[in-house]
């Protein structure tokens, strides 16, 4: 049994490591949005490379972040969250020194892969480290101070690209990592889980990451309308065929496809799928429609997109006791209803836009929107399977709102009818930010119906989230011991 208690030496110690390791890719999720178009600019990049500079990140994550919390499993955590913090730094220096755009796209993925490795063994540290009378507290401490670094993301991200340049955006976590890697590697104890055996399910995670990277391929593409582009779509539909055979005959698969039996697992994903594809468009856009269009400074930018994650994070505990006692059903209907009209009220961010009227209160309805879903989701998740299975629901939920947010980001220049020169010009970038926010709504009120129609209050005694605090916009928090996947 764990037995490091929070107020010694040691545990203060382990619970820094953490809160820098997740850190490092909380931040990296944030502050790259606002540097796009300084990248554009110096590395005379067009849109569909911009697109990757944000994609290939997520794609490698995505695919992988349920095989690398597996390593952390079968490996040890410690060795598998150093590996990745020290990843992850390689990669970030090689993306701070990238000569052209296509060296940039490459690193990006190999942050990914990092942040495969670190994202799910922040927690599984503190759970596997901690007395059990510490650990809620603890995990509180964690996800409070890695809301509070997803928060001033942005804002970082802002100065550093008006300051030093865009390429500190990157190099920031260098010095981090030179921190965490060796106070995890001095005070950390090494744990794994002893109930782990066979092999990994690698060729799960080939295929879904191939199918991923395919489809997204032929999304960002698709405006060439090469004979390339319509060979990766059918190929990425073949892998994510195949995929979902694979996992079907597997004896321990990486992602169990009878845990979709549940009803109500299967309709709070698909929410998660449409609520998370809106936030992966709307920040990756919205970023760009206030330098591009409104005349913002990337510091201007990141200040004024704070309001959505600051509410989040004072307010998602609140929002989780709400719906814990009223259900999640109207939570995850008005939810998404309220995003959608913060989004609508984006239309009126143009030319001339003022932040306190214009800016301002589409934000702030975002925002609660954003407070009013993302707790009572994390907890419908958690109370749809058996509390066994608690723990790989989340890691599924975690992985399908990243996979959203990338089909999102690949498909809304396409389907909004942006060129690949389009945020070089205000008028083209802003008639198309204003369809995407319109198509952004629509999805929105597709996932508020699901849940009304679908979502029904979790039995009693089941699985309950340990992360109240959540201020990250990109995806639900991971949950529970096995929220970092499956052998196979």
């Amino acid at each position: 049994m764990p037995d490091v208690r929070l107020a010694s030496p040691q545990g203060k110690w382990i619970l820094l490591t953490t809160v820098l390791g997740s850190s490092m890719a909380l931040l990296d999720s944030t502050v790259v949005n606002v540097a796009l178009p300084r990248i554009g600019r110096d590395l005379d990049a067009d849109l569909a490379a911009l697109q990757w500079t944000i994609n290939a990140y997520t794609l490698t994550l995505a695919g992988l972040i349920l095989l690398g919390g597996s390593l952390g499993d079968r490996l040890g955590r410690r060795k598998v969250f150093v590996v990745g913090v020290v990843w992850f730094a390689a990669a970030s220096l090689l993306c701070g020194m990238a000569p052209n755009v296509g060296v940039l796209v490459a690193a990006r993925a190999l942050q990914g892969v990092g942040g495969a490795l670190l994202t799910p063994g922040s927690l599984a540290l503190i759970q596997a480290s901690f007395h059990p009378d510490d650990r809620g507290r603890a995990v509180g401490l964690w996800s409070g101070f890695g809301g509070v670094g997803a928060a001033v993301g942005p804002f970082v991200g802002g100065w550093l690209v008006d300051g030093p340049g865009w390429r500190w955006v990157f190099l920031l976590n260098v010095p981090l990592a030179l921190l965490c890697a060796p106070i995890a590697v001095r005070h950390v104890p090494e744990s794994a889980d002893s109930r782990t055996h066979g092999r990994f399910d690698v060729l799960g995670a080939v295929l879904g990451a191939a199918a991923l990277a395919l489809v997204t391929y032929a999304l960002i593409e698709a405006r060439s309308g090469t004979l390339v582009v319509v060979v990766s779509a059918v190929a990425g539909l073949a892998a994510a065929v195949a995929f979902v055979n694979v996992e079907k005959r597997r004896p321990d698969p990486m992602m169990p496809l009878d845990i979709y039996a549940s009803r109500q697992f299967t309709a709070v994903n698909l929410v998660t799928l449409c609520v998370y594809a809106a936030f992966g468009g709307f920040f990756f856009l919205a970023a760009l429609q206030l330098q591009v269009t409104v005349g913002y400074t990337a510091l201007g930018a990141g200040t004024a997109l704070l309001p959505t994650t600051a509410l989040m994070l004072l307010l998602s505990a609140r929002s989780g006791e709400l719906a814990t006692r009223i259900g999640p059903r109207i939570p995850l209907t008005v939810g998404p209803l309220l995003c959608a009209a913060g989004m609508l009220l984006m239309l009126r961010v143009g030319p001339g836009a003022s932040y306190v009227t214009d800016v301002l209160p589409a934000l702030l309805v975002l925002g609660l929107g954003m407070v009013t879903l993302v707790a009572p989701l994390t907890a419908t998740v958690l109370g749809s399977v058996d509390t066994a299975r608690a723990g790989l629901a989340s890691g599924i939920n975690n992985a399908a709102a990243r996979a959203a947010g990338l089909i999102a980001v690949a498909a809304l220049p396409l389907i909004t009818g942006m060129g690949e020169e389009s945020y070089r010009s205000p008028q083209a970038f802003d008639a198309a930010f204003g369809r995407a926010m319109v198509v952004c709504a629509a999805v929105l009120a597709v996932g508020s119906a699901v849940a009304f129609a679908k979502v029904r209050k979790p039995p009693p005694g089941c699985r309950t989230p340990e992360c109240l605090t959540h201020g990250s916009v990109t995806a639900p928090p991971l949950e529970g011991e096995r929220a970092r996947g499956r052998l196979s």
